[in-house]
């Protein structure tokens, strides 16, 4: 079985950084490629550390995900924003 999970990648220095959302796992990589190979590796990582603690079903709830019965739904996502405050100079 396969949960689905939403990828976000922005740059910090020479670094990207590649963010799965809902799950709240991040990884990283030289290129946007590398980060998202590290960072599903990663997710299989959690993911299966999860099931060896049997902490699976917690952690994908608490994540927001539901279980219909024969998979894991996520969270609907209604939309990615980015948005900007002001701070101090």
């Amino acid at each position: 079985m396969n949960i689905d999970y939403t990828v976000q990648i922005w740059r910090e220095g020479n670094q990207f950084i590649a963010h799965a959302m809902p799950l709240d796992v991040a990884s990283s990589g030289a290129m946007p490629q590398a980060a998202r190979m590290a960072l599903d590796e990663a997710v299989k990582l959690f993911i299966k550390t999860a099931e060896q603690h049997g902490t699976l079903t917690e952690v994908l709830e608490d994540a927001g995900y539901e279980y219909d019965g024969s998979r894991w739904q996520s969270p609907d996502w209604i939309c990615i924003e980015k948005h900007s405050a002001p701070v101090a100079a």
